[in-house]
């Protein structure tokens, strides 16, 4: 068991750092929307802040140990989210890690570990912007969160294995970050001919091609991580409380 633990922490360390590094980024940048939609967004993800911070501080106070839990879960977002894959247009896409925090504590608590992540790239990395973390946060904190929780609880209702179950959530909240990206660009600006549709494909076809490959290695790695974390479960190491089932299942 340890060896294959060893093992699966090298396909995590290789995922990880297969994704090539570039000085642009998939999140909105500083200035790119107008100030009346940027506050629009802040307005809008405020209120799923608050929820969040009340959703932590219960977390931790029903089980302290959820701390390392929790701080791990951050580390695992700002790490895949940094690495960027260059698309085709100039521009990037990269994996958001929301999945797996989401799956482990629900999706309302992500809301405010994706807000400090994006604050911290926006200063450190220049990954994004202050204006825009409203977008950014609702779009990767908020939307992708929500869908993977969703979609695990319902895979996982129907008989869908923890590993599919567990895959097909990441991915699929992966992909609904970037279509609701799209769309936050798509209505600030729109096409001058065909409008919000256009507009919406235009920026979704920038990042079609790789975030397709993308939210499938994210699913993948979320299941290696969310295994091996099992597997530590199932020796009293760690609790997971949110899924069901033991290692492999």
């Amino acid at each position: 068991m340890v060896k294959r633990n060893k093992v699966e922490l090298c396909i995590i360390i290789i995922l990880m750092f297969i994704l090539p590094a570039q000085t642009y980024a998939m999140h909105i940048m500083e200035g790119f929307l107008p100030l009346h939609w940027a506050i629009i967004w802040w307005v809008a993800l405020i209120p799923f802040l608050f929820i969040s911070t009340k959703k932590l501080q219960k977390s931790i106070q029903e089980s302290p140990d959820n701390k390392m839990l929790l701080a791990m879960v951050g580390a695992f977002i700002f790490v895949v989210s940094a690495l960027k894959l260059p698309s085709v247009t100039g521009s990037s896409s990269h994996a958001t890690g929301v999945g797996l925090g989401a799956i482990l504590f629900g999706p309302y608590v992500m809301v405010v570990i994706s807000f400090v992540v994006l604050v911290f790239q926006a200063l450190l990395l220049a990954h994004g912007g202050i204006t825009t973390l409203g977008a950014n946060g609702f779009a990767m904190g908020v939307v992708g969160p929500v869908l993977a929780y969703g979609l695990y609880k319902g895979l996982k209702r129907i008989g869908l294995s923890n590993g599919g179950s567990i895959f097909i959530a990441a991915a699929i909240g992966n992909m609904s970050t970037y279509v609701v990206t799209a769309a936050q660009l798509a209505i600030a600006h729109q096409d001058p001919i065909t409008g919000f549709y256009g507009a919406f494909l235009k920026f979704l076809g920038v990042f079609s091609l790789t975030q397709i490959p993308l939210a499938i290695t994210e699913g993948l790695l979320t299941v290696v991580v969310i295994n091996i974390l099992l597997s530590y479960r199932d020796k009293g190491l760690v609790e997971i409380p949110n899924i069901k089932g033991g290692y492999q299942q």
